[in-house]
């Protein structure tokens, strides 16, 4: 048999002498549960998939119970554990601080992370209160550190490919109604037994505010500022079972229903409530507008639907976008077109978009000032304020 020779390539070294070197962020997270889990997911996949103008080192994961902050950190890829949350302020070595534990710690650890000099990512809502807010959005303006509430929804290619279209005028320029409901129902057993979102003194509100402030961060991003609102919300089950089996009272709304007014002249309606049997995770929304509406639900997450106006009367009617493509929002990072994404993927492009405003020192959407205007939207509804509260 005739012998085949290969033509041998010499090795190539690539010179890495002059090359600038990348920045590192050192990032470290405080919380270890449904949320901590999220956010851990996002801060490994961020740099795999989107190309970040630094490094990302996950240095350290914080929480109360030592056993299961070492096994988290073992399970979602942290560098070391920590059960002292100061202690990761004074560590000189943390760019990014982010927080994802109950309510109410998120002002301490944030006015604390900013007086440090660390950039700051938040969950929702931003605080208890409208003070509490106030505190943390002066102490970021003072320190001039970067800072996002993690509102995550509006980074769905289909919610953001919706802002696209919205802005571009696809619906046309006058919007008359924003309708949204939020519907899950892991509360609605009597015999749930009380857990700290159902206790004001650690998550401020309810629904409202788990859930609510989902819906009315998208309200302001899609349509625009509040003029006023109106609601009405209850507690359908007022005493819950504590670890000791004790009764304790509910001091928070199982639901809210809103009425109000957008600056722009638009109607708002709004829904909120974790008493829907069936309903898991269901956030939906509906605009209509001069020319068009659109309609979005989470459970089918990588759909938009759109009416069109100016379609000929014999073709008129809503169609279902696809947004798999990859000129949508987010999309041509992942996969080929109707290759779907997912709940996760949310959270992966809400860190990509922070680490490029943290690198480029460029303000990112939501912010700390945002989640104030938020909070003072909450506030008015909560404590059935006036509508010209807001």
């Amino acid at each position: 048999m005739p012998v085949l020779h290969l033509a041998r390539r010499p090795i190539e070294f690539i010179e890495t002498v002059n090359m600038p070197k990348r920045r590192i962020l050192s990032v470290a997270l405080i919380g270890t549960k449904f949320m901590g889990r999220a956010h851990s997911n996002a801060w490994r996949q961020a740099p795999r998939f989107f190309d970040l103008p630094a490094d990302i080192r996950m240095a350290a994961i914080c929480g109360r119970d030592r056993a299961g902050t070492h096994r988290a950190a073992k399970i979602l890829g942290w560098e070391r554990a920590v059960t002292d949350w100061k202690a990761i302020m004074t560590d000189p070595l943390i760019d990014i601080v982010d927080i994802c534990t109950p309510n109410d710690s998120h002002a301490e650890m944030a006015i604390g992370a900013a007086r440090a000099g660390k950039a700051i990512l938040c969950e929702k809502p931003l605080a208890r209160d409208v003070a509490e807010a106030r505190r943390m959005v002066d102490a970021v303006k003072r320190a001039r550190v970067a800072n996002m509430v993690c509102h995550n929804y509006r980074r769905v290619p289909a919610v953001a490919l919706a802002k696209q279209m919205i802005d571009a005028g696809e619906m046309g320029r006058r919007i008359y109604h924003f309708r949204a409901r939020y519907a899950q129902d892991w509360i609605a057993d009597e015999n749930f037994p009380l857990v700290w979102r159902l206790q004001s003194k650690v998550a401020g509100s309810g629904a409202l505010g788990d859930i609510g402030a989902h819906i009315i961060d998208l309200a302001r991003f899609l349509v625009g500022e509040l003029a006023g609102v109106s609601a009405v919300s209850e507690t359908f089950v007022k005493k819950r079972l504590t670890k000791n089996r004790q009764l304790a009272r509910v001091d928070v709304d199982d639901a809210v229903s809103v009425i109000g007014k957008f600056r722009n002249g638009a109607i708002l309606n709004l829904e909120a409530t974790r008493f829907a049997r069936g309903r898991k995770n269901q956030l939906t929304f509906e605009i209509n507008a001069n020319r068009g509406s659109l309609a979005f639900n989470l459970e089918e997450i990588n759909r938009l639907h759109f009416y069109n106006a100016n379609d000929p009367k014999h073709t008129r009617g809503f169609r279902e976008i696809i947004v798999t493509e990859s000129n949508h929002p987010y999309v041509g990072n992942w996969w080929p077109p109707g290759h779907i994404i997912g709940y996760e993927h949310s959270f992966v492009h809400t860190i990509a978009d922070f680490v490029k405003a943290v690198t480029t020192h460029k303000r990112i959407q939501p912010d700390f000032a945002d989640g104030l205007k938020t909070q003072r939207v909450l506030d008015v509804i909560q404590h059935e304020r006036p509508l010209s509260s807001l």
